[in-house]
């Protein structure tokens, strides 16, 4: 398999596949980030950041509250975004560090709709069950249930090309996935954020779990981002 088979939290679909429709407000850490359209996932970590791929970096506004991306609810938050960082390291070629933080302009309320997400204080162990959740274009926000895979059934998935900063989630029978539109979003596993939505090898597909960023492996870069610029 080449790097030109392989596109950023899949190609093949735009949404997540065999997912159901969340209850509404029930994840109120998903942010959307939004060009004049929905492109990319993020998560709200605190009350003025958000976390998200860095294949996902454009200038945008970040949405929170939001529910249906086409039918104004009044929950939103319309956030403007003063800077992003994103990792020093990223490769836009293996996806290796694909991450990024977003500062707001300024701090969002907190309220029943928009909520931050934890930051993992460990690893997710194999089998762990977490939650993926985006629009993709599906209007309504999606989720799906899927459980940690062990590194050596990543590694035998996309032999060569998964890092210490990956983590392969989804059933190797296929059938349930992220797909390009969720990039960026929440794996949240036990009410930590372990995942952000990276890529894979189409979407969905047996023997091609998704592929996330490892936040875990990456929280001392958080960290440092969040002291340095807070």
């Amino acid at each position: 398999m080449h790097f030109a088979d392989v596109t950023a939290a899949a190609a093949l679909d735009d949404k997540i596949v065999g997912g159901y429709q969340c209850e509404a407000h029930s994840q109120p850490w998903q942010a959307s980030l939004n060009i004049g359209y929905h492109f990319c996932g993020g998560s709200l970590i605190n009350d003025q950041w958000i976390i998200s791929a860095a294949h996902c970096w454009q200038k945008c506004i970040a949405i929170l509250g939001e529910n249906h991306i086409w039918m104004h609810e009044g929950t939103e938050q319309f956030m403007a975004v003063d800077a992003i960082y994103w990792h020093e390291s990223y490769d836009y070629q293996t996806f290796d560090y694909d991450i990024m933080l977003m500062k707001l302009a300024h701090p969002v309320a907190i309220n029943e709709y928009v909520k931050p997400v934890a930051l993992p204080k460990a690893c997710p162990s194999p089998g762990d069950m977490c939650m993926v959740s985006g629009w993709g274009n599906i209007y309504t926000d999606q989720g799906e249930m899927l459980p940690i895979l062990s590194n050596k059934e990543c590694e035998n998935s996309y032999p060569g090309m998964i890092t210490e900063r990956m983590v392969c989630a989804g059933y190797l029978e296929g059938g349930k996935d992220a797909c390009q539109g969720d990039s960026g979003g929440p794996l949240v596993c036990n009410g930590e954020l372990q995942g952000i939505v990276s890529w894979g090898q189409g979407c969905a597909q047996p023997n091609y779990p998704g592929v996330y960023t490892k936040v875990c492996a990456l929280m001392p870069w958080i960290n440092e981002i969040l002291s340095r610029y807070s």
